[in-house]
């Protein structure tokens, strides 16, 4: 078994909070190393303890979840944030993906995906919702998907399953270099400034 992945639950209900404990506790590799109940305290919590995932709250007294994602991919960027919430409004979505979520979770998950995607974050991947993936989809509507070359849609594949530029150069029997540039223009043509919010578009759009 690899390394235990640290998680940290931000909610304002305890009683979410423990549920979301329980779900996670069958899980030998997984281990909740905090709770918090607003941003200040989420972002708090993150500089003291350097989780590997944060399951984040969208709505939150003094403050929502949206800025504390940015505040903690700030504070700490090789935490990866994954929402949890309620609330699947095209503007919530949105303003998460901006603010570098790595996935955007409906509560009513079950127990295996919520697991499933705690792993698939911690390795460096993005994971969306059924729901939310087709509201991406309808809401961000960018006629430049279509022109992603075959390498282009092969390189961010590979960048969905957490692999760094260094991996997929060996993978693709291509330099680092080669990869950056392949990144640099998918980047642009998506209209998009990072790995993550790549992804997470590409996804939506069904190209990966």
């Amino acid at each position: 078994m690899g390394p235990m992945i640290t998680v940290l639950l931000v909610d304002d209900h305890p009683v979410v909070r423990a549920g979301v404990v329980g779900m996670l506790a069958g899980a030998d590799d997984i281990t909740v190393v905090g709770e918090a109940g607003d941003e200040a305290e989420a972002v708090a919590v993150v500089r003291d303890r350097h989780p590997d995932v944060v399951l984040m709250d969208l709505r939150m007294p003094g403050g929502d979840g949206v800025a504390a994602t940015a505040r903690i991919r700030t504070e700490s960027p090789a935490t990866r944030v994954v929402v949890l919430t309620t609330y699947e409004t095209d503007a919530d979505i949105l303003r998460a993906v901006e603010a570098g979520a790595a996935g955007y979770l409906l509560k009513d998950v079950s127990r295996t995906d919520l697991i499933a995607a705690v792993r698939t974050a911690a390795r460096g991947g993005t994971v969306l919702a059924p729901s939310v993936a087709t509201r991406l989809l309808h809401q961000v509507r960018r006629p430049a998907r279509d022109t992603l070359s075959p390498r282009e849609v092969e390189v961010l594949r590979l960048v969905s399953r957490g692999m760094s530029n260094a991996e997929i150069g060996r993978q693709l029997h291509i330099s680092e270099a080669t990869v950056k540039t392949h990144l640099l223009r998918t980047f642009n043509k998506l209209d998009v400034s990072d790995r993550t919010a790549a992804v997470t578009t590409a996804m939506a759009a069904g190209l990966l």
